[in-house]
């Protein structure tokens, strides 16, 4: 059996019947709406992004979507103007460097010093060429000491560009040939140069070799230059 309960209490379930305001609402008050706010008559519509009146707060506006730059584009001509800018100062510096500074020509050497110290040591007598042209240009001279005799080196550039070297040494034939020739290298047949008789060798790739061999020496001219140029040094030596 439930206690007696007073006459004044307020019922809890507060749900007024259909159609009727809640009963707890002072006289007058309107209930608070839930869905949209719709402007009374006679009041302006409010624009997104003003302040809200209640508050004064401005809403944040939408993110802005940052628009793509533009891509450049360069004509094919805007291209060549550009490439032949830079070519200009590089031509002009080559024209320069071959045309002031001798760019193309090979650094010529004094060979007298070499074969002054070759005379001097006294190990095997010493040939100079004499008489050769113009054209043909001393690029390195060289005697040194080396195991089992001694070398006399002088390189040379004939007047067609080629590369030729003369090498009088004492050291015995039967080694320094193949040193300096190849093992595969093989006599070709006798030519006299400047009363002398020397020997056609094959050489290192497109080389060819004239050898004079003497008692107390052996001489080689060898290099990729043509026939008539390595004569032309083999019978210019005295």
């Amino acid at each position: 059996m439930e206690p007696a309960q007073p006459a004044d209490r307020v019922p809890a379930d507060r749900t007024p019947p259909d159609g009727q305001p809640p009963a707890d609402l002072p006289a007058g008050a309107e209930p608070t709406a839930t869905g949209p706010t719709i402007p009374a008559a006679g009041e302006p519509a409010r624009v997104a992004g003003e302040p809200t009146p209640a508050t004064g707060e401005r809403p944040a506006p939408p993110p802005r979507v940052a628009a793509a730059a533009p891509k450049a584009e360069r004509s094919p001509k805007d291209m060549a103007i550009s490439l032949l800018v830079l070519l200009i100062p590089i031509a002009l510096l080559l024209a320069f460097y071959r045309g002031f500074l001798g760019g193309d020509q090979a650094t010529t050497v004094d060979a007298a010093p070499a074969i002054e110290q070759a005379r001097s040591a006294n190990t095997f007598p010493v040939s100079e060429p004499q008489g050769l042209g113009s054209g043909w240009r001393t690029v390195s001279a060289r005697y040194q000491t080396v195991d089992g005799g001694a070398n006399l080196r002088i390189g040379y550039l004939t007047p067609e560009g080629r590369g030729v070297q003369l090498l009088q040494s004492n050291v015995p034939a039967e080694r320094l040939l193949p040193a300096e020739l190849t093992d595969q290298s093989q006599p070709q047949g006798p030519t006299e140069l400047g009363g002398r008789t020397w020997q056609r060798y094959t050489a290192r790739g497109n080389q060819q070799a004239l050898v004079l061999l003497e008692p107390t020496r052996t001489v080689l001219v060898v290099g990729d230059a043509r026939d008539n140029e390595l004569r032309d040094l083999a019978g210019a030596l005295h």
